[in-house]
């Protein structure tokens, strides 16, 4: 994906881990719309939803934007149409309080189809908490995308507390990422994917 300061880069082949599947390799559908508006313009015009390009179907919104204007008149319709079609999620950034919002996101339920937590830098690690919370406090069920600066590294981890799809860093190479899963056989620790192996004396 060329570079735009309207967009986060992501890499064009998503990597999905659902629970109880195995991992696989998609094409990348959505944008993810950074959501820095040009604070020198007309608010009303650059609060409206960027137009897709690359060939995306659907877009990620910040879901600072999305508490702002989904009450708001500016394209309200618009917003609600993309939406109710199933072609709008929202993303966290790392040091979203998403307890604060717990009312909006039971709300999304019904809404979004993917969320997604955003990794500024790999060595924050805050946005794994976001995933947790998902899972163990809202009993989120549906997709939960790792986006930004996700490296294969984090890969393992993030399965284990509830992502389930991770947009990689375009440079990551696909082919030794998917190879990450099967690294280890037995698993230490419970995870959100379920418990820990059980191993005999």
């Amino acid at each position: 994906m060329s570079a735009n300061p309207q967009t986060i880069a992501a890499h064009e082949q998503i990597l999905h881990f659902p629970k109880g599947g195995n991992p696989k390799l998609a094409p990348n559908e959505w944008l993810i719309w950074s959501g820095n508006l040009n604070k020198n313009e007309d608010e009303g015009a650059n609060s409206r939803l960027p137009d897709l390009e690359h060939g995306k179907k659907n877009i990620l919104v910040p879901f600072t934007w999305w508490r702002s204007q989904i009450n708001s008149y500016h394209h309200k319709a618009d917003v609600q149409a993309k939406a109710k079609a199933g072609h709008i999620g929202v993303w966290f950034t790392a040091d979203e309080d998403i307890l604060k919002h717990a009312d909006l996101i039971e709300q999304g339920k019904s809404l979004w189809p993917v969320v997604a937590a955003y990794f500024p830098i790999f060595r924050d690690g805050r946005s794994f908490s976001t995933a947790a919370l998902l899972r163990d406090r809202f009993q989120w069920t549906g997709e939960i995308r790792a986006i930004g600066d996700v490296l294969i590294d984090q890969l393992l981890q993030g399965a284990r507390v509830g992502f389930d799809s991770f947009a990689l860093r375009p440079d990551q190479k696909t082919d030794i990422a998917l190879k990450q899963f099967d690294l280890f056989t037995v698993t230490t620790q419970n995870s959100w994917r379920g418990k820990r192996s059980l191993l005999e004396a």
